[in-house]
C-alpha cells in the first residue's frame, strides 16, 4: 500500500492547539467545536503513530516529538502566510533566516545577550529563537534537530547518542560585585575581606559555582552564603538590593555596574569561566553561528 501523505488540515489544528495553549483556545481561533480539533489531532497522532501531546495537570504539553513537529509546522504555516501576502500584494516579502539557539539555564543572561548580539549585525535579517533549558535536555533537542546550536558553560560529558561537537568561544575571569556600602567595606583587604560576609551564589550545577567554590578554598575564605540562584538575573536583583556580594564573568562587568548600580569589588584572581557552542556539525557553516563565534573570539573574549 502506498504511504499516506501528511494531511495539512490535521497539522493545522495541532499547530493551533500548541500555539494557543490548548484545545479550547484552538477551537475558538478556528471557529469550530472542540471535538473537531481533538479528532484532527488524533488523526495526526495516528499518522505518526506517536503521541504529540501529554497531559500536564489540567492542561496539555508537547511531547519530545510534538516539539519537533511544532517547529516544522510553525515554519510551514508562517511561510504559507507569507506566500499569500506575496501573491495578494504583488510583492515578495523578505523572509528572515531562522536560527534556534538552546541556552543552558546556568549561563548568565547578560553573557547570552553579548554572545548573540552579533547576529543582528548580519547583512541579511535573522529570526532568532531562544530556548532555555537544562544542558542535557538541550543536547537531546540538538540531536533531534529541534535547536541549531547550544550555548553552554561546560564541556559535554555525555548526552545524546549522536555525535556533537564543541566549539570554544572563549574564556574570561570572574569579578565580585556588591552594592554600596557593602562594596566599600569589602574592597579593603580583598579577597580575605569576603570571609563570613553575606554572599549570593549560583546553584551547584553551574560551572561558575564550582569555579567560585574552588577559588574560595584557594584564598582561604568561607563566605556566609545567603542565597543560591538558578536564575542569574534574580541573583543580580538580590545583589542590587544589598543582600550579599555576588560574582559574575568579568566580560559583563560594565553592563552589571551600569544596569544594577553595583560596584566591582575585585577580580577573583585565577578563577576562569569558559563558554562553548555545541553543534551537530564539525564544521560551522551557518552565517549566524559563524558570526557568534567570530565576534566572541575576535572581540568579546579577546582580552581574556
Amino acid at each position: 500500500m502506498a504511504q499516506q501523505d501528511l494531511n495539512f488540515h490535521h497539522l493545522r489544528y495541532f499547530w493551533l492547539t500548541a500555539r494557543e495553549g490548548g484545545v479550547t483556545a484552538a477551537a475558538t481561533v478556528a471557529e469550530v467545536g472542540q471535538p473537531v480539533v481533538s479528532a484532527q489531532i488524533r488523526r495526526l497522532e495516528e499518522f505518526f503513530d506517536a503521541k504529540l501531546f501529554e497531559k500536564d495537570g489540567r492542561t496539555v504539553k508537547l511531547t519530545e516529538l510534538g516539539r519537533v513537529v511544532y517547529e516544522y509546522a510553525d515554519d510551514i504555516f508562517r511561510m504559507g502566510g507569507e506566500l499569500v501576502a506575496a501573491v495578494r500584494d504583488g510583492r515578495t516579502p523578505a523572509r528572515p533566516a531562522r536560527v534556534t539557539v538552546g541556552v543552558a539555564d546556568v549561563v548568565p543572561k547578560l553573557v547570552v545577550y553579548k554572545l548573540l548580539e552579533p547576529v543582528y549585525a548580519l547583512p541579511e535579517p535573522v529570526h532568532l529563537v531562544c530556548v532555555e533549558d537544562r544542558p542535557e535536555k538541550l543536547l537531546s533537542d540538538l540531536a533531534a534537530h529541534a535547536v541549531d546550536l547550544v550555548l553552554i558553560d561546560s564541556p559535554v560529558t555525555g548526552g545524546p547518542r549522536v555525535k556533537v561537537y564543541t566549539h570554544t568561544l572563549g574564556e574570561c575571569g570572574v569579578t565580585v560585585f556588591a552594592a554600596e556600602p557593602l562594596a566599600a567595606k569589602l574592597q579593603k583587604g580583598f579577597p580575605k575581606s569576603l570571609h563570613r560576609v553575606p554572599f549570593l551564589l549560583p546553584t551547584s550545577d553551574s560551572t561558575l559555582r564550582r569555579t567560585l567554590d574552588q577559588w574560595f578554598a584557594e584564598v582561604g575564605v568561607r563566605p556566609d552564603v545567603r542565597g543560591e540562584f538558578a536564575d542569574s538575573a534574580l541573583l543580580k536583583v538580590f545583589g542590587q538590593a544589598g543582600r550579599g556580594a555576588f560574582a559574575l564573568p568579568s566580560v559583563v562587568s560594565e553592563e552589571v555596574r551600569g544596569r544594577y548600580g553595583v560596584v566591582a569589588v575585585g577580580a577573583a584572581g585565577g578563577a576562569r569561566v569558559r563558554f562553548n557552542v555545541i553543534t551537530a556539525e564539525r564544521k560551522l557553516t551557518h552565517p549566524a553561528v559563524l558570526a557568534i563565534r567570530d565576534a566572541a573570539r575576535g572581540e568579546l573574549f579577546a582580552a581574556g
